[in-house]
């Protein structure tokens, strides 16, 4: 078959870079491995498969993700719209039921009469069309090769980790009481209060616990914001406190009190018959994850549907390897995109293949600074980032403000310049 693109992967950032060319009249060959073969995080045939929360984080633009998301639907991103078709109740957060909008992006991506979808593993870069390499931070062992020869420096890995889900009726809600913090939009989480003793109880079980064995390939680098919750308890005493614990704002309605710790849960799907343990991603055993999260209140008869698992994920040392396009400087025409660029988590992805995917059709739409698809690919792509480091959008990455800005509006007033900045932007 004769392409004008390649695209390898269809993750989040493969699908949004294929999408983006295919509605622009250009044929792609949109190659994936599965289901012939599967990384070890990976269970489902679908696309978009999210193999850790399902959440894509904050809403509203007084968060930087909440303007990244702003940002891809006004530009038209597939993967934005299929989430917010089926996002499910979340608080302040956008979280999606993971199937349906698995099934959503695959359907629309598969029934395009301009990609066509090649079930093969690439173990090779060498294309003679424009192609964008999103094969996801597990890209299967022949291609990770191929982008070390291409790379010619050692690959770089750090350890990612999906969280613990368990049937909502087997939550004991005698125990544990629905809200979202500060009473921020509705409650939707499920949160099992605990006190001093049985906050100590617990702490002492995850911090002794058995890990599962992890290759010594997978223990390099750990990226901060996937951190094992049994690694951040060992930490002290008092970390989970001030992390995924955090009472603050969560008084028990059954005590009229402030808890010691408070564990969320989040809904994972639409029926809201699954719950997702929010902020435990964990590389203990199995029976350990059984035994030391049935301590926590209100989860003692829990029945638990998918424990949390630990895989490699991998990603470039990009500042030396891409341009703000994502296009890698040794080459011209071959790109990357998604999580093996250094953009952490799923919106990032999808921004990054979505630059990507202009781009493969030689538009050379570079996205100014003051956008959040501009800070995060010249954060990745800037030569001062160094050492680096996976990130996750954040307006630390953003140019300052012009003049005197109140602290309170500034992060709306970056949001509202990007946004001005944007809608002058040919796509």
């Amino acid at each position: 078959m004769s392409f004008d693109v390649a695209i390898v992967g269809a993750g989040l950032a493969g699908c949004e870079a294929a999408w983006q060319c295919a509605k622009r009249g250009a044929k792609v060959g949109l190659y994936e491995m599965k289901p012939t073969k599967r990384s070890p995080a990976h269970h489902s045939d679908r696309f978009c498969e999210l193999v850790c929360s399902n959440s894509f984080r904050a809403e509203g633009l007084q968060n930087a993700i909440g303007l990244l998301k702003e940002e891809l639907l006004r530009c038209g991103s597939l993967v934005m719209s299929c989430a917010m078709k089926h996002k499910v109740p979340a608080g302040g957060a956008l979280a999606v039921d993971r199937e349906g909008f698995s099934e959503a992006v695959t359907r629309e991506i598969r029934s395009h009469p301009n990609i066509t979808v090649i079930e093969q593993e690439i173990t090779s870069l060498e294309f003679d069309i424009p192609a964008v390499i999103a094969a996801g931070p597990l890209a299967s062992e022949g291609l990770s090769e191929a982008i070390c020869r291409f790379c010619g420096e050692k690959q770089l890995f750090f350890c990612d980790a999906a969280e613990t889900i368990v049937t909502a009726e087997s939550i004991d809600m005698s125990k544990a009481y629905l809200a979202s913090r500060y009473q921020k939009g509705t409650a939707d989480y499920i949160n099992c209060p605990m006190n001093e003793d049985e906050y100590k109880a617990f702490y002492d079980s995850l911090i002794g616990a058995q890990t599962a064995h992890i290759h010594e390939f997978d223990t390099d680098r750990v990226f901060e914001g996937c951190m094992p919750v049994e690694v951040m308890a060992k930490r002290g005493y008092e970390t989970l406190l001030y992390g995924p614990l955090k009472p603050v704002g969560l008084p028990d309605p059954h005590t009229g009190k402030l808890p010691r710790g408070v564990v969320q849960l989040r809904k994972d799907n639409a029926a809201s018959s699954l719950y997702n343990i929010v902020g435990f991603q964990t590389h203990l055993t199995f029976p350990e994850q059984k035994r030391v999260f049935s301590m926590i209140p209100g989860l003692e008869n829990a029945e638990f549907v998918r424990y949390g698992v630990m895989h490699r994920n991998t990603f470039l040392n990009s500042p030396c390897l891409l341009t703000p396009t994502y296009e890698t400087r040794k080459k011209k025409g071959l790109f990357f995109a998604g999580q093996i660029t250094g953009v952490e988590g799923y919106i990032e992805s999808v921004s990054s293949g979505f630059v990507a995917g202009l781009n493969a059709l030689g538009k050379s739409v570079e996205f100014p600074r003051e956008t959040a698809i501009g800070a995060l690919a010249h954060y990745v792509s800037d030569p001062g980032s160094e050492p680096f480091q996976p990130m996750n959008i954040n307006f630390g990455l953003f140019p300052s403000l012009e003049g005197k800005i109140k602290k309170k509006d500034r992060k709306l007033q970056l949001s509202q310049r990007a946004l001005n900045i944007l809608a002058t932007i040919k796509l």
